[in-house]
Formats: C-alpha cells, structure tokens, sequence
C-alpha cells in the first residue's frame, strides 16, 4: 500500500491542511496517510491550543490513516531538529514511501541541490552563522544568509537563496531534505505551494483559508463562531467539546504560575543549565524580572525580545525551562540519534493494516502503551503531557495521565 508522510502541529486543523492532505495523495498517489504529530507543546515556542488527543481526532475525521507523536524533545525545537527528528520517524516507520511538505516556492528545483551541500556536517556552516549572528542578525537570518554563502554561487544568486529560505516553510522542506539525505532514506520529496495564507498571517486574506496564527487570534478574540468558515465541522465540534469541559483554550499565560516559580527559584547558574538558555540569556532573565510591569509571559517575553532574540527563540526557551529539558540531555550527539521509538496516537481501520505492517519493518519499536516501554524521551513526552493538562481551565486528573490511562484514540 503506497503511503505518504505528512507532518503537522494541526493548532488547529483548518481548511489549508484539507487542502494539503487532499494534494498529498493527489500528486503522489499514495493509499494511506502517516502524519507526524507535535504533542502538547509546539515548534514556535507555544502551547497548542488543545490537547494532542483532541488534535489526533481531528486528523482521524480528515482521512489521515496513523497518527504518531513527535517527541517533545525535537518539537520544541529549530527547524533543523525539528526536522530531523520528525523525517527519522517517517523513516523508522519502514512504510512510508514519500513524504510530502508545503512551501511558499512550491518547487524543489532550487532546495535540493542546497540540501545535498548541506547534509554533510561542517564547520564552515558554522563559522558563516556565528559570523552573520556576530553582525547583528537573527539564527533564522544568519543560517539563510549562511547556507546561501558557502553553496559558492554568485553574488546574486546568494541573495536569491537567502530571499527564499527566508521564508518558514521553505526553510523547513530544505531540513526535511537534509534529513533525508543524512538518514540515506529512500522516501521521496514533494512539495506543495502554499496558497491564500502565509504561515504568519494574523489576519484572513480569504474567504475559507486562513493561517492557524490567525484562526487562534480570532478564537479569542471573538470566539469559535467567528471561525467557522476556516475551519472543518469536526474541528469546530472536537473544539466546542474541549473549550465546554475546560480543557482549552490554551495560550502561555495559562502557564505563568509554574514558569515563575521555576524562574524565580533558579540561581543564574541552575537557569544556564536549560537547553537553548544561550550567550548570557540567564543573566538578561534575572536582570528583568523584577523590572516588570507585570507578572506575565507577554510582559516578559516583550522585555526579553531583541533584534538578536526572536520571539519564537525565547518562546522556545521559556518551554525548556518550564519542561526541564537541560542542554545535557539535548546536545547535537544525542538528537543526532534520533527519536528512539514510534509513539502511536491514533488510527483509522487502514491504520490497523499500517500497524500490523509496521510490527515487520520498523526499525525502532512501535510504542502503543507508554506503561509497556521505557525512554527517556518518552518519560518527558508523559510529563509535557501532565503538565499542559494541568494548566488547563479545568484540570482533571484523567487528562494529566491519559498517556497512561487511555489507549490510541481510534475513530
């Protein structure tokens, strides 16, 4: 059965990702769909606006046929782990025969020869990004800026990269193809443009698409009602169901109370221990605090930001140190290992024939019931998990420990 890969946050699913599920099996043929997932706590630094479970149903009533979770360990991360990490698990599926990503240039004419000088490791890279962040840029800046410099193109054309993997998703599809490339995957690329809405738009452009950034503003601003058009009837139900028992919706300051204290609590030294708490960071964090105007995540992450620190940077960092991830345990050598099992969150009637596939040519073990398996990723997948649902409106003991109470979710 031919199978393609997706991967998705879903914060919520809207009508684009219909439109890129619908295309992915359009233009690759495929029969089944595997998506990788983000949990509770995504890429940008945020938490997701429901739990991964609601999240999974709604990619269950779209058509999607297995969901499985990328670990929090590579969620909450740059795109190049985040990349890398959710690619190794399309590929330790052993069923997954392409994989399919949007981009804004909807071509992989001019990423692949890029990502082919980049997947061999080196320090030249390196060098270039400290040089470029040296002189005032950004690590989004710097990297584009970066890649397109030592691929020896002329001047122009190094412009041209840069202007192009400025861009999110371009700059992703360019760390899928990098992934593959160092994995040695035989799973094959495609690409998808991107249409009506950009990734940061705050506000819809279009009548029925819409960025999940901007259906997010309008849900709390306005409320669900004003989203219905963005948005499928499944996810406007899943979303009425979890806003109605209080299990959403969830934005950073639902998590001001435990990030404080951690804050507060934590000497310079312990706060540099964090993963992504870099050039200083603890000292400009304790420096701030009590110049504050308020006790919130918005006040602080607006003191903290810098033309140098974006906000999805310090969003990422503040996640580190409310999940205690530590640089220890979180350094290239142990992302570079890859994820280590393959959490299944959810299946449709072809995912149970994928499943059963999967028990013959998965290369890391298919985990179905976190209480059965041991990892340390896993460990800290089961406490993100607590933690986001203990934040919520109305926290229940169910929710916190769900991972260990309740089995796949199955439609």
């Amino acid at each position: 059965m031919k199978t393609v890969g997706i991967i998705v946050e879903y914060n919520p699913l809207h009508n684009g990702h219909v439109l890129h599920y619908t295309r992915s099996k359009e233009i690759t043929n495929a029969e089944a769909v595997v998506a990788v997932m983000s949990g509770p706590f995504l890429q940008r630094g945020e938490p997701a606006l429901v739990s991964k479970r609601a999240r999974t149903e709604m990619a269950l009533h779209m058509g999607v046929d297995l969901v499985i979770e990328l670990p929090a360990v590579y969620a909450v991360q740059p795109a190049e782990w985040f990349a890398y990490g959710a690619v190794s698990l399309l590929h330790g599926t052993g069923i997954v025969d392409c994989l399919s990503f949007g981009s804004e240039t909807g071509s992989l004419q001019d990423i692949i020869p890029l990502a082919e000088s980049l997947a061999v490791e080196s320090g030249e890279l390196q060098d270039e990004i400290s040089r470029q962040m040296s002189s005032g840029s950004n690590f989004p800046t710097a990297y584009a800026t970066a890649a397109a410099a030592i691929t020896g193109a002329s001047e122009a054309s190094t412009h041209q990269l840069a202007q192009l993997l400025s861009q999110p998703n371009n700059s992703l599809g360019l760390h899928y193809l990098i992934a593959l490339r160092r994995l040695q995957s035989n799973i094959v690329p495609y690409t998808i443009p991107r249409e009506s809405a950009n990734y940061h738009d705050e506000v819809p452009s279009n009548e029925f698409i819409a960025s999940a950034t901007s259906i997010r503003k309008l849900i709390f601003e306005n409320g669900l009602d004003s989203v219905s058009s963005f948005i499928p009837k499944y996810t406007l139900d899943i979303l009425h169901r979890e806003f109605a028992e209080g299990l959403g919706p969830m934005d950073w300051e639902k998590f001001r109370q435990p990030l404080f204290h951690t804050l507060l609590s934590h000497d310079k030294t312990e706060l540099e221990s964090f993963h992504e708490v870099t050039e200083g960071l603890e000292h400009r964090i304790l420096r701030l605090l009590p110049q504050l105007d308020k006790p919130t995540v918005e006040a602080l992450l607006s003191a903290l930001k810098t033309k140098r620190y974006t906000r999805t940077k310090l969003q990422r960092m503040l996640l580190h140190i409310l999940l205690n991830h530590k640089k220890t345990e979180m350094n290239r050598t142990m992302l570079s290992q890859g994820p280590g099992y393959i959490r299944v969150l959810g299946f449709s009637d072809k995912g149970r024939i994928l499943l059963k596939q999967m028990k013959k040519t998965a290369s890391i073990p298919v985990v179905m019931r976190p209480s059965a398996y041991s990892h340390p990723y896993l460990t800290k997948d089961l406490k993100a998990a607590a933690i986001y649902a203990s934040a919520c409106p109305n926290p229940a003991v169910a929710a916190m420990f769900s991972d260990y109470l309740m089995p796949p979710v199955s439609l």
